[in-house]
């Protein structure tokens, strides 16, 4: 399957990876590696774990990283292939968790299915919210991207459900849709 190439969406989230990734990252749904690069590119990030379910993108992150030059940067981070948390350690924690998950609104086709988060377009990235529960460090935050198609009001409703706050960092608009940034963490009265 052709990767997909990084375009608004990821350069938007990258941009505030490489401000706020701090300490041990998650880079959910690697794809191009943009995310994790920017991560490792940053000094108060240790480790970067990009994990992937399609072999072509962990291929190709796995190319870049011997063809990168800059060897501290890339031995921060490991690659591995997993089906969101599932081959994760389930006692590993993250102090950042960053996700640019598939968004848009359709069953997944034969198209490429980076694109589409479920019928709805928000299925797949409650499912990742979810499982976050379980991996995020205490003081921890996840950095997630997702476009006003995926419907926002029931994606920030599952996030409180599961007792995070959530803060907008970007709204930016292409064409036909609008591409939000959020910060999420742990409520202080939440998990313990």
């Amino acid at each position: 399957m052709p990767l997909y190439e990084p375009q608004e969406d990821s350069e938007l989230l990258a941009s505030f990876v490489g401000k706020l990734a701090a300490g041990r990252v998650l880079d959910m749904g690697t794809g191009s590696g943009i995310q994790a690069f920017a991560a490792a590119a940053r000094p108060a990030v240790s480790s970067v774990l990009a994990v992937d379910i399609d072999d072509d993108a962990l291929a190709h992150v796995k190319t870049e990283l011997r063809k990168a030059e800059n060897g501290a940067l890339t031995r921060k981070i490991t690659v591995i292939k997993s089906d969101l948390f599932t081959n994760i350690d389930p006692d590993e924690r993250f102090d950042t968790i960053v996700c640019n998950p598939p968004y848009l609104p359709a069953e997944e086709t034969d198209d490429h299915p980076a694109l589409y988060g479920g019928a709805n377009g928000y299925e797949l990235i409650a499912e990742f919210l979810s499982q976050t529960r379980t991996h995020l460090a205490s003081s921890g935050t996840i950095l997630l991207l997702f476009s006003s198609l995926s419907n926002k009001e029931v994606l920030l409703g599952e996030a409180k459900r599961i007792g995070y706050l959530a803060e907008e960092l970007a709204v930016e608009y292409h064409f036909f849709e609008q591409l939000y940034v959020y910060r999420l963490r742990r409520r202080n009265d939440e998990w313990g």
